[in-house]
């Protein structure tokens, strides 16, 4: 996957070098004054001052987010540097956070893709989709972000994402859909958001969900089951899909005139290679690790990277191909610092204060209202924190209180799994979001003029199918 370049181009062009240079100074200069009002603030009471810290940093990564002065992965190690200098945290616990077994989760599933390209697999499925979902852009994506949010939530939705990214990117270079057009980032930003919206399906669908649902279990001794949670989650999931899809369209206005080659539905593609084969092997051999991880304990990241060593040392790939073609930078600066971040909103006290200040004002006010209250702290937490540790932070401040309201604590178990699915508002906010960041269609504002819209309606589309099913099945 090719990333977007930023920044100027033009290198010959000297007032364009000088004038691109006096923007990045400023956008910079607005940053640190952001930042540097949030400090200069009294700490709100209750927080601690390195939390206080903590948030004038944030305050100036999130303004650099939406501004991009620099590469974003040069953003998000400039985070690692802020926690250090600032004394937020040491440097072994600051860097650690960019090696974290979910970045190279995110790295094996590049790497799987890039295989899969290599040996032709995503051509094939590429044509696969076109002729079954149409050649028309806007009634392909419609459908395909069906398929994809479906299979996201028994695959993992960034395994879903990855595979499906990889069959859709040459259809939409060979239609002529560039990087940064409306259409191309409708089109990219559709398949992230519905991949996250399908993976709460399940729990194999994304590890917040067998967190929560552990830690269920260890708090109370009540156990849900795989096919427990696929009946009150997957209702929702496939509600949930074309809301956030909808609310892109309506963001994005993509040109519903586009379409596809005819010729990428044309023909059959044969039978499969001996390479492709091979591939599809290894691939389903990773898969079947996923569903079989309670049995051997093996990390998702330890499967899929030790996928693509397998798939290099059978002749499928070449290392240089394979280090070419994967966004090293993206997985390990982008999506590590926004793992070291979100620790660090742990260690300094800054989650744990408004998960304390913002749940009691739900409290003994039904079922209802509590699941929605720690819906919507769990997905505001989890833009900058791994949905893993939101559910892991937020589960023993809300199974008190829903135990003490006598509200059933599988509610906000069911919350925390689902509503960590619309991390839509930073690239760092899930792996889904970083896999489509790596394909270069867009910005960081682009996602986040996406997800301010994407967002509300895939909470609220959510709540109200959770309130409607669960009533009808008798588990509220």
């Amino acid at each position: 996957m090719a990333s977007i370049r930023r920044g100027w181009k033009a290198k010959g062009d000297e007032p364009a070098r000088i004038q691109h240079t006096y923007r990045q100074i400023g956008w910079f200069g607005l940053a640190l004054a952001a930042g540097g009002l949030v400090w200069a603030l009294p700490a709100p009471e209750g927080l601690r001052a390195v939390g206080h810290r903590y948030l004038a940093l944030l305050t100036s990564l999130v303004v650099m987010f939406v501004t991009e002065p620099v590469p974003l992965p040069l953003i998000m190690a400039a985070g690692g540097c802020g926690l250090a200098l600032l004394g937020i945290g040491t440097p072994e616990r600051i860097w650690t956070a960019y090696a974290h077994p979910v970045v190279f989760f995110v790295l094996g599933c590049l790497m799987m893709a890039n295989v899969a390209e290599r040996v032709g697999l995503t051509r094939r499925l590429g044509r696969l989709l076109v002729r079954h979902c149409g050649t028309n852009v806007v009634k392909f994506s419609f459908a395909s972000c069906m398929v994809l949010g479906t299979a996201a939530a028994f695959m993992h939705d960034v395994s879903a994402l990855t595979i499906g990214l990889m069959a859709v990117l040459p259809l939409l270079r060979r239609a002529g859909i560039s990087p940064g057009s409306p259409t191309g980032i409708f089109v990219v930003l559709a398949m992230a958001f519905s991949s996250s919206a399908g993976g709460m399906g399940t729990l194999v669908g994304g590890g917040r969900n067998m967190v929560a649902a552990g830690l269920l279990r260890d708090l109370t001794g009540e156990r849900i089951s795989f096919f427990q949670w696929a009946v009150y989650a997957m209702p929702a999931a496939l509600v949930a899909i074309p809301a956030v899809w909808g609310a892109l369209y309506l963001v994005f206005r993509p040109d519903p005139t586009l379409h596809f080659s005819p010729t990428d539905a044309e023909g059959k593609t044969g039978g499969l290679t001996a390479d492709e084969k091979r591939t599809l092997a290894v691939i389903a051999l990773i898969f079947l690790g996923f569903f079989t991880r309670g049995w051997h304990g093996q990390d998702y990241s330890v499967l899929v990277v030790a996928g693509a060593v397998l798939l290099t040392a059978l002749g499928l790939v070449e290392w240089d191909f394979l280090n070419e073609r994967t966004e090293w930078a993206v997985s390990f600066l982008v999506f590590g610092g926004g793992i070291s971040l979100g620790q660090a909103m742990h260690y300094t006290g800054v989650a744990e204060y408004l998960a304390g200040a913002f749940l009691p004002l739900f409290e003994g006010r039904g079922w209802f209202a509590l699941f929605l209250g720690v819906g919507i702290l769990a997905s505001l937490l989890t833009q900058l924190m791994a949905n893993v540790a939101t559910a892991a932070l937020i589960m023993p401040i809300a199974v008190p209180v829903a135990t003490m309201a006598g509200i059933n604590p599988v509610i906000v178990t069911m919350a925390l799994g689902m509503f960590t699915s619309f991390a839509y508002l930073l690239v760092v906010g899930c792996p889904p979001n970083v896999v489509a960041y790596s394909a270069g269609y867009f910005r960081t504002r682009d996602l986040m003029r996406g997800g301010i819209v994407a967002q509300p309606a895939g909470i609220l589309v959510t709540a109200a199918a959770a309130y409607l099913w669960w009533s009808l099945i008798g588990l509220v």
